[in-house]
């Protein structure tokens, strides 16, 4: 009898046409899953006679209340050599072996711009609006050149957006808590004195911390009223390090000139759930890291993955 395979949230359909899963399809049966299980108890029974489990990034938690229920389960893979959302704990007392994957920095770096770029010259305004036969020219753009980019976070991502921010001949300022000179150096940056001048100071505001005690809630409703507002507020790192309640708020009430957003503090967003209909806010469903070099690494590695671990010898261990 071959394993059962479950892959999970594959939206778009790719997760077997975008790797080759014949090295394991003799041993193994993969049962992709299209939808997303908005509970536990959903989850669960839909794992109930899974061996193996593919997770895509840190969309899916697998607490010790879920590991638990999952006796058969022995191989969790999940895309990404991080993940915050997993208990590492439990899975190794319910002997479950957990794997990640290569994940690139260059897809979320790339809808970073995307967004930035829609929001200042207003773009997803005049496309609804040509297409639909209203005003001709609507908006006026905000200029990237001469203006000041502030970025939170100067890592592996920060570095990438802060250098394109270069290029465009914006002036770049960078602050994190473990921020150094040296760094800041070596991008070719300003470093900040403070969070608070950088919000001050900044035309763009791009996040790119990773969660944490102490970034949790890092931008609250005192902090987003530090903005001009003319500014905008990018978010493709986690949501929580953005108080969601106060940006809703300083969008409605006009306080920033907007906001670009893939990441929220509920995936999928419900139906009814404000962020749908925030003004002034371009929103993406969390396509930070979708795409298909990326996929293909995700799925592509997986395999390899089972494979290894099906041979006795696991690799790209977590935990």
């Amino acid at each position: 009898m071959r394993l059962r395979c479950a892959v999970l949230d594959d939206f778009q359909s790719i997760a077997t046409s975008v790797a080759d899963w014949s090295p394991v399809q003799d041993r193994v049966e993969v049962v992709c899953f299209t939808g997303h299980f908005a509970t536990e108890d959903e989850l669960a029974a839909a794992l109930t006679d899974a061996d193996i489990v593919v997770t895509l990034r840190e969309r899916v938690p697998f607490p010790a209340s879920l590991l638990d229920r999952l006796p058969r389960l022995k191989l969790l893979v999940a895309s990404g050599m991080r993940n915050s959302v997993i208990d590492y704990a439990a899975a190794e007392r319910n002997g479950v072996t957990v794997c990640g994957t290569s994940s690139s920095s260059t897809p979320p770096v790339e809808l970073t711009w995307a967004l930035l770029l829609a929001l200042a010259r207003g773009v997803v305004t005049e496309n609804n609006a040509l297409r639909s036969g209203g005003p001709w020219q609507s908006t006026v753009g905000a200029d990237l050149h001469g203006g000041r980019l502030g970025l939170l976070g100067l890592g592996r991502i920060g570095g990438r957006v802060a250098r394109v921010g270069l290029a465009f001949g914006m002036e770049v300022t960078a602050w994190s808590r473990n921020l150094t000179e040296e760094r800041a150096d070596e991008i070719g940056v300003r470093r900040a004195a403070s969070k608070e001048e950088l919000l001050r100071e900044s035309d763009f505001v791009s996040v790119h911390l990773a969660l944490g005690e102490r970034t949790r809630g890092l931008l609250g409703a005192a902090e987003l009223a530090l903005l001009k507002p003319t500014a905008y507020l990018i978010n493709t790192s986690r949501s929580a390090i953005v108080d969601q309640e106060a940006l809703l708020a300083a969008l409605h009430e006009g306080r920033i000139a907007g906001a670009g957003v893939d990441v929220f503090d509920m995936e999928p967003l419900s139906a009814d759930h404000p962020m749908r209909t925030a003004p002034r806010l371009l929103a993406t469903p969390h396509l930070g890291y979708v795409s298909l070099g990326n996929y293909r690494t995700y799925y592509g590695q997986a395999v390899e993955n089972i494979a290894a671990y099906l041979a006795g010898s696991p690799v790209r261990l977590l935990g």
